[in-house]
Formats: C-alpha cells, structure tokens, sequence
C-alpha cells in the first residue's frame, strides 16, 4: 500500500441507503449489481467472500456465461470509485476482500457502541446513555431497500433489524433507569407498535409509561398483551411480566425486573433455578456458544440438564467420566449414538451435527478445558444450526463464548417466608427424603436459614449437610457445621470463600463417616463411571472391611457421599467434586498405588470375564458390561499406561480381540496399535496376542500391510499356541482382503487347529474357497465351523458365511435366507460389524434377484451408514456392488465412476478380476476420479435418480 493509499480513509454505511464516503466526502457508486458487491464486501466486516459466494448472489437463478467476468468487471471499476483508497479491495486467491476496521463500517460501529453500553448500564447508566444514543442514531431509514432482492443481503439486512431492536430496547431501558422516561416514551411507543407481540417492546413500554406517572395505562397494556398473545399465539407471557405487573400495581416507578435468583419459587426438583434455566433457554436461541460458569457444586449440571430436557433436540454429552483428552471425539460419538469405525471420529461427529438444528450440551469441561475448547471451536465454526451450552469452573475462552454465570441460591433476608427461599427450600427437599416427619417449626426455620447462611447458598453443600439428618438432630447439625467451619475457614481471600465453604463440608460430611465408609469412598472414587453393586461389593471385601458392605454403601448414599441409580440396574457415582475431594483424601492416606492396583485388578479381571463371556450364549451380556464399563476401561487402560504397566495393559488388549474383531468400538482398536508400538513390548511373553490384535486392528482400518507385517511379527515372537492364534487370524484376513486365497485357507486352517475352542477360521477359509470358484469345498469347511459355534456372533458368521457361499454359486434365494439370519443374531450380540457386511451381501443378492427397489433403498441407508461411521474398506465393497446394479439398469458412467474410484483406493479390498484382465465395457470414466465425497455424491444421486423413474 502506497502512503497515499495508507492516509485515505473509507467508511460504508449500510444502516439506510447504501452509502460510501472516501477521505470525507460522499462517493456515488452506480449500479445496482456494483452496489451489491460493495454491499456483501462490506458486510463481510474483512474477511474475504469467495467469487463463487459473490456470483451466486448476483445471479442466483443462472449465472450467464460470462458472469465471472462481469464481476470482475464490477469489482474493477469499485477500485474507481474508491479513488485514493482501491487497494483497500483486495484480490485473493479465492475471492476479494474489502480492508475495513470496526470505525469503518457502520453496523459494526453500532454492534461495538452496544456491547460498551451493555459493560457500562448497571454501573452507570447515565454514561451509558450517550453511547446508545449514538448507536442508534446510525440508523439513517430502511437498511439497503434497493438490494433486498440479493439473498445474502436480505439476510443481513434481517440481522440489522434485530440489532435495532437491541440498540432501541437497550437504550429505552438505559434511560428509564437513568431518570429519563420522558425522552424514550415515544421511541417505547413506536418499538411496540412496529411488533406488538414482541414481549421485551411491551414491557419497556411499560415500564416508560409507569416511569412517567400513567402507572394504570402500563397495567392496561400488559393485560391486552396477555390476551393479545394467547389469542393469536396460543402461548403465555414470561413470568418477567408478572413480576413488572407486581411492581407498577404496588406502585414501583419501572425498575428493571427484579433478579432471577428472586423470582425462582421451589415448586419443581430443580429448586430455586427455573428463572435462569428459562433464561439459558431463551439465550441460545440467539446465542451459538454459552457456557455457564460457575463454582463446583453450584448446580451448574442440573440447570444445563433441566435446558435440554426444554429441548426436543438436545444430545447430551457428560465429560466426568473422561479423562484423556483424546477420547473426547469418542464420547461425543457415544452421546450421539454413533459409531465410528474408520477415520476421523470428530468429523463423523459434525457430520451428523452439521445438517440439522438442536443444542448439545456438553457437561463438566473443567478438566479437559484445552481439548474441550478445540472440539468446540471444529463443532460451533462446522455446525451453523447447532447451538452448544458447555458447563465448565472457567470460561472456554472462544471468542463466539457468552459466559452465563450460575451464581449461589439466594439466602434468607429479613421478612422473607423462609420456606420459600430457594437455598431454604433444597434443605427442606433433602431433608425431607432423609428424614420424612411433620413440617419444620418456626424455630427449625431459623436454624436452617442460619445453617445455609454458613454454607453460602452452595447447592451441594447444602444437600450433603441436610443428609446428616440421617445421623444427627438439627440443633446437634447445626453446632456441628459451625465448629467445623470454624476449623477449616479462614486465612484465603473472600474470593475464594465459596469454594472453601463446599470444601469445608466435604471434609466435615467424610469426617462423619466410619473407618470402613471413608476407606470404601476413597477407593470408589478411582472408577470415573461409577461401579455395579457386584463390583462395590468385591470393593468392599477386598478392602477387609470390618462391616457389611451392604450397610455401608446405604450410608455412603444416605450421606450423599455417592449416588445410587437404579435405571438398568443398580449403579454408584459420585459427583465429579466429591470424586476429586476422594482421590485427594486416596493421595492423603498414601494409598494411590494400592487403588492402582485394585483398579488394573478390577479392568483385567472384568476383560477375561467379557472375553469368556463373548464365546458363549451370554455373548449379548458380556457386549453390555463392555459398552457400559467402557469410560473405566479407559481410564484403567490410561493408569497402566501411565504406570508402565505392561502386563495389565497386554491382558486387556488381547482379552478384547472379539471387540476388535467384530465391534465398531474403533477406541479399542487404537489400544492395541498403540500397545504393538511400545519398545518395552519386544521381549514380553504377549507380544504375540498383541501384535495380533494389532494386526486386526489395522485391518479393520484398510490397512493391509500393516496387519501383514504385524501379524508376521508376531508369529516370530510367539511361544504357544494361543499367540500364533492370534496372529494367523488376521493374516487369513488380510490375505482375503488381497485376493490371496490359497494363502487364506493355509493361515485359517492352521489358525483353526490351534484355536482352543471353536472360531471363524474355518468359515475364514470357506470364503476364500468359495471366491476361488469351490462352493463344495466352502460348504464342507463352514458346515465344520458351524458345527461348534455356540455364540450368536459365531453363529451368525457362519450364516454370513453361507450366504456368501450361495451367492458366489448363482444361489439368491438361500443367500439371502442366510445374509437375513446373520443380521438378526449379530444385532442381538452387538457384532455392529457383521451386520453391515451381512447387509451388504443381502443387498447384492436382491438385486441379483430383480428386487432393483429394495436394493437402492438398501444401498442409500448402508451407505450413509458406512459413510457416517467411517467405515471405507467396506463401504467400497458397497459402491462396487452399486455399481454392478447401476451398470444392468444401463446407467453406465456413474458406474464406471463408483468401479474407477475403488479401484484406486488402496483401502478397498481386491476383486475377483486380475491386473491383466480387460475392464467391462463402458467402464472408462470421462472424468478424473473426485474425491470421496462426491463419489458418495454421484452414488446417491445415482440411487434417487433410479428411484425416481420406478
């Protein structure tokens, strides 16, 4: 930029007329589609807008052949009328962008004039008077009327409408407060009458009309709203109406409604907070990010809860059983029902946000603020529909964040009804079910106003003190809180009091409790998910208590040290608070190693019992314990990481191969390859079952030679059986996904002799005979496979495998009997990954048999399958047999477009047809092969164009 370029100023309004100004005085920009380009360049607010986005909005019906050249004829001849200041627009590669600060662009000074005002109102609202004043005098009549026919200007000139609306509400109010009404009732009056049904217009209108002495005009007005509303919306105010009702009949001047903490009445289970719960609500709907802030043990978990229950669309995501960062993705996948067994978890996840409205809420991201805030920021920026309300001790730190604080339950004040006080009204409700009996007299009141006075109105806190009542009278209660707070406070700042107070009664509820309830909670607080009963008891008797387990989990529960959920069974957890406060007391008593180890203990233990579990009948329970244990296998399998643990981690690994093998828990498979790449793993009596199970991994992912190499590796390291096993099943696996099938039946036959039960090996190399063109022999081999197969997984691969053996043999109708029965028993042992392949066998055969309709709607819904859990190796299985279908329906080019893609990918299993056999006819593509996106594109295009014409 030249200096002369560098002294030019520019301004561009857009809150009227289309205006530029250029070194202070006015330039006309001729032209409606020249003006339009100033427009969305201006609106941009400096960033760049694609030529694409630009030559859309110029011609959005059909861009004329030489549109790309009319618009850079346009944005030539804008650098004119910029005159001193054209380098401001600048060309980029993909687009242009106008340099314009925040001073420059009029909307923008309006949008930073508001937020200052907003900072300064509760301060001083006569400072911030002027500021609204300014901002909204930019608005100079309708905003762009003669470019509302551009679409993403019509849209932007809609955001401008509803920032006017803030700038007015904001400064009505701003003024009533400031002693001001009379300025503002015509603007009030004007606001309400250019939306009469908008309630935040009728309440400041109002409150100017009480303000100015017309207290029984403001009463009217609110009435006819109410039934205005009702009539033609069917909906009821919100209560801040009442609450300014109240207000002007009592004779109140107008004052800003009062606080939410007291309007909030203890009439639902989540007590004292439906004022802000109702707020969250109404806040995302306009805002993307917010994160509600507060203390631990605030109740910050229960109000984001209660907002998504308000919210058909909500998918909530609990962090406090996670803690590694990595697995974030995975629990984000879990909280959507999704499974991913290929690629980029994250972005299968936004894939599934992306198209649709909703909220997620995304609980306790304290502890994994730097990933939290990394998801978040892919999330919100992918996911423009999608509304995100995060609870966390801090901020995000994202700049689309608004941070919602979620301050302490009001405490009783002078001629308040007590029992009606929110933080009163938890103790009650706690009390209550701890110890039913007649209702509080008044001198009970006022030892519970004193006692939730002392614990700040902490929701938490007050909970686990009202739970003593189970052990104490409410006098001994009450002496006990105060001796004990006197013991722990004290010495820290004020601001820090809240904290120290939650603190304080978690130390003194633990100190409560026996011996034997102290050491139980600490050793339960290293499960992150929780424990079955089953697991608390062998807990507790591991431990050598001195009591029954049974009584002391009742009072751990009865002290709200833990919670018990009965849904599915019974299951203890602990608040994330209380389990941070049980590994510090586990630190404290120089335990940590002990529970390590009980914990390594617990996760090998329960894995050779899921493993046991998967070969039997109970195979459906066994998935069931491994999907719900699945957050403390995780951090099991993090501890011995951490620990160096090699035979713990070893053990887990190999006793999940099954999971491997036929779950999409795509986790668990990077365990194993994680395992395989460890140094220490090269002399350890294992490395065979791991390196297996790697291999199997890594063929899941598509990728052949490293399931080649590391099986190999493995067979050198072996020393039984069992470790030979494990690597010569994925081998036969590999060596079928590359067409080598005498290999598959020498791995899988020697792999079968080794098994130390009943497998799939010998279905393995029924496969491969089969493709080889001997469905004799493949019968025979998988009869004998079928013959001990006990497990619904194993039964249902034998009936895979039957399905593939008649289709190979021209024989559609038994196949698909077969392909049918696999998917009904794989579906009842959670085997995810035999369900789509059987899936696609079926799909094959029914259009092999003429149902060409049922198979495109086969086809659409096992693509978008694979599509969102990643799955590419099977999913080329998929478009090959697409593709076959498309080709007999004579729809030649997207067939030869789905076979040419396959062909170069080199996660795609191999055909039948050899390098050096001649292609199908019509099978050259005219086009370069896109990328995998638009093949998926051109597949489902192809499906409804097909569905379309039947």
């Amino acid at each position: 930029m030249g200096a002369s370029d560098a002294a030019a100023s520019v301004r561009v309004e857009v809150l009227g007329p289309l205006r530029l100004v250029v070194d202070g005085a006015a330039v006309e920009v001729p032209g409606p589609k020249r003006r339009a380009v100033l427009a969305l360049l201006a609106l941009a607010e400096g960033r760049t807008v694609t030529v694409d986005h630009l030559v859309d909005a110029l011609w959005p019906s059909e861009m004329p052949e030489s549109g790309r050249q009319a618009l850079h004829t346009h944005v030539s001849r804008l650098r004119t009328c910029l005159g001193p200041a054209a380098t401001r627009l600048q060309t980029r590669r993909d687009g242009y962008r106008l340099e314009l600060a925040a001073a420059d662009l009029d909307v923008a000074q309006a949008r930073a004039l508001l937020a200052t005002a907003r900072g300064d109102t509760r301060r001083d609202p006569t400072g911030a008077l002027p500021l609204l004043r300014e901002a909204h005098a930019l608005w100079r009549g309708p905003v762009l009327a003669d470019l509302t026919d551009i679409a993403p200007i019509a849209v932007a000139v809609e955001g401008c409408a509803q920032l006017h609306r803030e700038v007015t509400d904001a400064l009505i109010s701003c003024a009533i407060d400031a002693g001001q009404a009379d300025d503002v009732d015509g603007l009030a009056a004007a606001a309400h009458t250019a939306d009469p049904l908008r309630e935040p217009a009728v309440v400041q209108l109002m409150r100017a009309l009480a303000a100015t002495g017309r207290a029984a005009e403001a009463l009217r007005l609110g009435r006819e709203y109410r039934h205005r509303l009702a009539d033609e919306a069917g909906l009821d105010p919100s209560p801040a109406l009442g609450e300014l009702e109240r207000d002007i009949a009592g004779g109140a001047a107008g004052p800003a409604p009062a606080p939410a903490e007291a309007r909030a009445r203890p009439t639902t289970r989540l007590i004292g907070r439906e004022a802000q719960a109702a707020a969250l609500h109404r806040l995302l709907a306009t805002e993307r990010l917010v994160t509600l802030v507060g203390a631990g043990g605030v109740g910050k978990t229960r109000v984001a809860l209660q907002v998504a229950k308000r919210d058909g669309a909500a998918n909530v995501l609990l962090l406090a059983p996670v803690t590694d960062p990595a697995a974030i993705p995975h629990a984000l996948a879990a909280a959507l029902n999704l499974n991913v067994v290929q690629g980029d978890v994250l972005a299968a996840c936004v894939a599934v946000l992306g198209d649709r409205p909703g909220l997620l809420v995304i609980d306790n991201c304290e502890h994994l603020l730097d990933a939290v805030r990394d998801t978040v920021e892919v999330v919100v920026s992918s996911c423009p529909r999608l509304a995100v309300l995060a609870t966390s001790r801090e901020p995000l730190g994202l700049a689309a964040e608004y941070a919602f604080r979620l301050a302490p339950l009001p405490l009783p004040g002078p001629d308040q009804v007590l029992s009606e006080v929110p933080s009163v009204a938890v103790f009650l409700d706690r009390a209550g079910r701890v110890r039913p009996g007649p209702p509080p007299t008044p001198t009970d009141l006022r030892l519970i106003a004193d006692i939730v006075r002392r614990l700040d109105g902490m929701p938490l806190a007050i909970e686990l003190a009202a739970g003593r009542l189970s052990t104490f009278s409410l006098d001994d209660l009450h002496r006990r809180l105060d001796r004990s707070l006197d013991l722990l406070g004290g010495g820290r700042p004020s601001s820090d009091a809240r904290h120290r107070t939650l603190r304080a009664t978690v130390e003194w509820s633990y100190q409560l409790l026996t011996e034997d309830e102290r050491r139980l909670f600490r050793h339960l607080s290293v499960f992150v998910d929780g424990v079955d009963l089953d697991t608390a008891e062998r807990l507790a008797a591991d431990l050598g208590l001195d009591s029954d387990p049974g009584p002391v989990l009742s009072r751990l529960v009865d002290a709200s040290m833990i919670d018990a959920d009965f849904e599915g069974g019974t299951r203890y957890r602990m608040l994330e608070t209380l389990r941070a406060f049980g590994l510090d007391r586990l630190t404290a008593a120089g335990e940590d190693d002990d529970a390590a180890g009980r914990m390594l203990r617990w996760a090998v233990e329960l894995t050779a019992w899921i493993e046991a579990g998967m070969v039997t009948q109970r195979e459906p329970e066994a998935d069931a314990v491994l999907r719900r244990e699945l957050a403390n296998l995780r951090a099991a399998w993090r501890l011995a990481r951490r620990r160096g643990v090699l035979d713990d981690a070893a053990a887990m690994v190999t006793a999940l191969f099954d999971a491997v093998a036929y779950r999409d828990l795509v986790e668990i498979r990077g365990w194993a390859e994680e395992l395989a790449d460890d140094p220490a793993l090269a002399t350890h009596p294992r490395a065979a079952g791991v390196l297996g199970t790697a291999a199997e991994a890594a063929y899941h992912r598509g990728d052949y030679p490293k399931a080649d190499r590391l099986a190999r590796a493995g067979l050198e390291r072996s020393i039984d059986d069992a470790g030979s096993w494990y690597c010569l099943s994925p081998l036969s696996v590999a060596d079928l996904a590359r067409g080598a099938y005498a290999d598959v039946v020498e791995h899988s036959l020697a792999a079968a002799a080794l098994a130390s039960r009943p497998r799939e090996n010998l279905g393995i190399a029924a496969l491969a005979a089969a493709y080889a063109g001997d469905p004799d022999e493949a019968r025979t081999l998988n009869d004998r496979g079928l013959a001990g197969a006990v497990s619904p997984t194993m039964r249902s691969w034998g009936a895979y495998v039957a399905g593939e053996i008649e289709s190979s043999a021209g024989r559609s109708e038994p196949a698909e009997q077969h392909y049918v029965r696999a998917i009904d028993l794989a579906r009842t042992s959670g085997a995810t990954f035999l369900v789509g392949v059987a899936t696609v066998g079926l799909l094959a055969v029914r259009a092999t048999a003429g149902r060409v309709h049922d198979a495109l709607r086969g086809y659409r819904e096992v693509i978008d399958y694979f599509a969102r859990t990643g799955n590419w190796t099977h999913q080329w299985v998929t478009l090959r047999n697409l593709a076959g279908l498309l080709r007999t329906l004579g729809d030649n080019e997207p067939a030869a477009l789905l076979d040419a893609a396959a062909d170069q990918a080199p996660d795609a299993p191999a055909t039948d047809r050899s390098p050096d056999t001649e292609p199908p006819p019509h099978t050259t593509p005219a086009t370069p092969i896109p990328s995998r996106a638009a093949v998926l594109e051109v597949a489902r295009q192809a499906i409804e164009r097909k569905l379309t014409r039947a």
